[in-house]
């Protein structure tokens, strides 16, 4: 055909011509195709680690070979032009690439390509083009590693020293713990040691594999449950995950979804290692919740956990718990009294390695296994990755599966095992089973959808340790004082009836506690009472609840926000547009086309994370079978609606179990309330079943909680 014959003319010349290019410069084509590499991570704001080492191998090589180019005599000027246009196209994609990312500049530094890491990179890109290297260029061995203190000096002047810790260390000086740094064993060099084998490992995952769940083989459930203290059982799923606890097994990448019981297995784990004392570095929200589940779980071990500057800690706990935001001021001290295991909640809060808790986390951690042979090392989190495969990183260096740069000695092993390189295709899925098997456990709520029950409400308790809370608890105390002053009043008005000394007559506190609920409902907002008590522990509790929303919707999808007051909801919808999630509302004050389409958004478009909605007006006639996880932000005061708000979600079409996560302001009357929601639907059961009731069951949320109020101030007095 005359026409395409000079086009495939044409083209053939081009191919000859490209080749002969390539064969002048054949490293050319290998940076063009690394560079794009790095660009289209970088527009996507994936740039982590192995990206910026490539980064900088591609710049010195484009620097080596523009210096290459231009010195060689036997290329044509015609030649030479092109081969450094094209490097100049390279260039400027990096230059591009820096743009985006300033931090990329430093890397450009001389001295900055000087790691294995890039080494390595920029020996196998060659070998790859066919250039010829000299035998030192072959062999590149590890930089002796260079052991980092605990506190680095910027921090020295910040840490602490609780008194009680002092006195933990002076309570036996003739068997102190050996806390002698260990020298890394000697490793022989094997087969992979000269590959750079941190990309691939990434590859691997980045790749997947074909649906295979990224989860490690685990035992099979026990004949008995010998782990379960009274009146708790131990799921199956958890039975397993324990059970290779017992066979040996020390680093766990656990990340199953939230509700599946990842802290009880935590707290039981530490008990079958025997890893104590034990770290639990966690986020704020849930500190009080990890120190209830250490007494749930394991009663005969004692829980503390650190707030400020550790006043007040039981230095001799078997488990210390802190949170990320305090953790800098005691790096000293943890480091130094011999821990034997530790866990970092919800992990995936140091996957930014240059953030200062990372490194915080990535430091103690190192400390133990200097100081521990086989040290219990759990990363705890619904969310492993956040952008990147590479979010993997940190947790891996804090299980000690690998050093960065390259694999640990025994994930090495593993890989070395397989008798493959990253040359062979068949690597990566083995690759990825040998990560697996270094400890992932992934599980979510319908793989194990027979251990659970269809609905389940789990407590969250949190503090209120800063002004706001304080002010709440002398109001408490200050509410409970007026009733007792009511009360006495009464007592001495009727003079004296033979009631022995500390005795309390439960028909005054209820008519106490009556009239004050009543004068409560004609004030209104004007003073202060249990209406406005409880609406200030709401304020008090919403950026923690919106926060540990927050974290849940990372971890498994769509959430159910429910609160009962326009304050709260406001907070907390402005804490997740600051979150960067997509929300949706409903109040009462919508019309309903809008409340509608809130609904419709929440069910089917996939950008909408979270539904705030209003414990009242959104309790009923909402269908939001999208979610199966609620927040309960405030309580309500009737066991009702509770439940109304919870069967949104829990309700015909929704093939998962649902969990309410309940924020409970711990040590404030907030937990007095949820006790008797609790009760009123233990009550509300068995009338309905026919059983007897008990005759205080008629008494509403308000007057219970007064009337706790009230008993509990007579007691102190």
């Amino acid at each position: 055909m005359p026409t395409t014959a000079p086009a495939q003319t044409a083209q053939r010349r081009r191919k000859s011509s490209s080749a002969r290019r390539d064969d002048e410069a054949p490293i050319i084509p290998i940076l063009a195709r690394k560079v794009r590499e790095v660009e289209a991570k970088a527009q996507r704001g994936k740039l982590g680690p192995t990206n910026r080492v490539k980064f900088q191998v591609i710049a010195f090589l484009v620097r080596e070979e523009r210096a290459r180019v231009k010195s060689d005599t036997e290329l044509t000027d015609a030649a030479r032009a092109e081969l450094l246009k094209r490097l100049d196209g390279v260039a400027t994609i990096l230059a591009k690439t820096a743009a985006r990312d300033t931090s990329l500049i430093q890397l450009l530094e001389v001295d900055q390509a000087t790691s294995p890491v890039a080494r390595r990179m920029r020996r196998d890109w060659l070998l790859e083009s066919g250039a010829e290297l000299a035998p030192d260029e072959l062999i590149i061995t590890d930089v002796a590693p260079v052991v980092a203190p605990v506190v680095p000096a910027a921090l020295a002047e910040r840490q602490v020293v609780p008194p009680q810790v002092e006195a933990r260390r002076d309570s036996n000086p003739f068997l102190a713990p050996d806390l002698t740094i260990r020298a890394p064993k000697q490793t022989p060099r094997r087969r992979l040691d000269s590959w750079e084998l941190m990309g691939p490992l990434y590859k691997a995952f980045e790749t997947g594999a074909g649906g295979a769940t990224a989860s490690m083989e685990l035992p099979p459930v026990p004949e008995f449950d010998r782990l379960s203290p009274k009146g708790l059982e131990v799921m199956p799923h958890q039975s397993r995950f324990l059970e290779s606890v017992r066979a040996g097994h020390r680093t766990f990448l656990l990340a199953d979804e939230p509700g599946l019981g990842k802290t009880a297995e935590s707290v039981l784990a530490a008990s079958v290692a025997n890893a104590y004392p034990l770290l639990a570095v966690v986020p704020n929200v849930v500190k009080m919740n990890w120190a209830r589940e250490v007494e749930r779980w394991t009663p005969q071990r004692r829980a503390t956990v650190i707030h400020g500057d550790g006043e007040g800690i039981d230095a001799f706990a078997d488990v210390f718990i802190v949170n990320y935001e305090i953790l800098d001021r005691h790096l000293s001290w943890l480091g130094s009294i011999g821990l034997k295991g530790m866990v970092v909640d919800e992990a995936h809060f140091i996957k930014n390695l240059t953030s200062q808790r990372s490194q915080n986390v990535l430091a103690l951690a190192t400390r133990i296994r200097e100081q521990v042979p086989n040290p219990l090392l759990l990363a705890l989190t619904g969310t492993p990755l956040i952008n990147d495969v590479e979010d993997f990183d940190a947790i891996w260096r804090f299980l000690g599966w690998t050093t960065g740069e390259k694999p640990g000695p025994v994930l090495m092993e593993k890989l070395d095992e397989t008798g493959l390189t990253p040359a062979d295709k068949a690597f990566y899925p083995e690759a990825r089973d040998a990560v697996i098997s270094m400890g992932i456990v992934r599980r979510k709520k319908k793989d194990v959808a027979a251990d659970l029950p269809d609905k389940l409400i789990a407590d969250l308790p949190v503090e209120l340790d800063d002004e706001f809370g304080r002010s709440i608890r002398q109001a408490e105390r200050e509410l409970g004082e007026r009733l007792a002053a009511k009360y006495r009043r009464i007592i001495e008005a009727r003079g004296d009836r033979g009631y022995g000394p500390g005795h309390i007559d439960e028909d005054i506190v209820r008519l106490v506690a009556h009239n004050e609920l009543e004068e409560s409902k004609a004030a209104g907002t004007g003073s202060e009472n249990v209406f406005t008590m409880v609406r200030k522990i709401g304020q008090a509790k919403a950026v923690l609840a919106a926060d540990y929303a927050v974290q849940l919707q990372r971890s498994v999808g769509k959430v159910v926000f429910f609160a009962k007051h326009i304050d709260v909801m406001d907070t907390a919808e402005a804490h997740f547009a600051a979150s960067g999630l997509k929300t949706v509302s409903l109040r009462g004050d919508q019309a309903t086309s809008a409340r509608q389409q809130a609904i419709d958004a929440f069910n089917n478009d996939p950008e909408v994370g979270i539904a705030v909605c209003s414990l009242t007006a959104a309790g009923v006639g909402v269908n939001m079978q999208a979610s199966s996880n609620v927040v309960l932000a405030e309580l309500s005061w009737t066991a009702a609606e509770q439940t109304q708000a919870i069967d949104r979600v829990h309700r015909i079409g929704q093939d998962e179990p649902v969990t309410a996560w309940r924020i409970i302001a711990a040590h404030t009357i907030d937990t007095k309330i949820a006790e008797l929601i609790d009760s009123k639907q233990g009550l509300a059961a068995r009338a309905l079943d026919g059983e007897q009731v008990d005759p205080q069951s008629s008494d509403s949320v308000q007057l219970s909680a007064l009337m706790h109020l009230l008993r509990q101030a007579l007691g102190a007095a």
